[in-house]
């Protein structure tokens, strides 16, 4: 394509978009950069229009065929009505003071939770989907029901420009009471490092299955969260509690990343018996890994 098409993967570097100061803009550019992207890679003529079309399957009737489509991608869709495309899409947001983590060359794990929630609320409204936001830490924030429209959609963004991350995690007890407030069954997005209890953060995931969601979720960590590879004596403060403890970290490397990965294994596995989608993303990933997954499960569901 063009010089825009050359330069797309930088609307989706998490260190690039972060320096423009509208969420509105971030959201717009790595939505458009990931299109792009999608029909330059691997994946050239996945459709993005899955609110429009699915593929065509033995039986359908030849007259809903899209053509156009077809010239364009050389793949046959089917062009759905509005009662078989819309979806009540909720993203829900976690903004504990541990999402205020980040270590140098990357950006807090709130900042990129951010910007990936604007974007996929940005994308659901785009294909006439209906997108809803809650965002939570020691209990839930605020709640706004799913709904299609571009005003809407602009209140959403302008919540999300604006908020912090502060208070402890009760990640458990806040889905809990979100998932009660779910009357109509739809798309639960979960945004969160998940760094809670995990027995019950476990059940409260479950909760969304029990009530007939479909479920994706993206867990956000900082890439020194994961390695613990601090460098000389440190002294490490709990982000909620404000505690000290002062050790040499390459004492508890071993254990703590033992530790860390039977916490991430247990999270997955649980997940995948439970049907649920699970995407382990880290703040230095582009945003298109984190979207390609989404559109993925969005498209299962046509």
């Amino acid at each position: 394509m063009d010089e825009r098409s050359a330069d797309y993967r930088n609307f989706l570097n998490p260190n690039l978009v972060s320096k423009l100061n509208s969420l509105e803009l971030k959201a717009k550019l790595i939505v458009e950069g990931f299109k792009v992207g999608l029909h330059r890679s691997p994946y050239h003529g996945f459709s993005v229009e899955f609110s429009e079309h699915r593929p065509y399957m033995q039986g359908d009737d030849l007259k809903n065929v899209d053509w156009k489509v077809l010239a364009k991608t050389e793949r046959y869709y089917i062009k759905q009505y509005e009662e078989e495309t819309n979806l009540k899409s909720y993203i829900l947001l976690d903004s504990s003071n541990s999402m205020n983590f980040s270590s140098t060359g990357n950006i807090k794990k709130i900042d990129y939770a951010v910007t990936l929630a604007a974007s996929l609320a940005y994308l659901l409204n785009s294909q006439q989907d209906a997108v809803g936001l809650a965002s939570f830490a020691e209990k839930l924030n605020v709640f706004y029901p799913p709904k299609t429209s571009k005003v809407y959609l602009h209140n959403i963004l302008k919540y999300l420009a604006s908020l912090k991350a502060s208070s402890k995690t009760n990640c458990a007890g806040s889905l809990n009471s979100i998932a009660e407030k779910i009357s109509r069954r739809g798309l639960v997005i979960i945004i969160s490092d998940l760094l809670d209890d995990l027995e019950n953060l476990i059940k409260a995931i479950k909760h969304f299955r029990y009530n007939k969601n479909e479920v994706i979720i993206f867990q956000i960590l900082d890439p020194l969260e994961k390695s613990f590879a601090f460098g000389n004596d440190s002294i490490f403060v709990d982000m909620e509690t404000k505690e000290e403890i002062t050790t040499q970290p390459y004492h508890i490397q071993k254990a703590y990343q033992k530790s860390m990965n039977d916490f991430l294994n247990k999270i997955k596995s649980e997940c995948l018996n439970s049907s649920i989608d699970y995407n382990l993303v880290e703040t230095n990933y582009s945003f298109d890994k984190a979207l390609l997954s989404f559109i993925q499960k969005r498209s299962r569901l046509n």
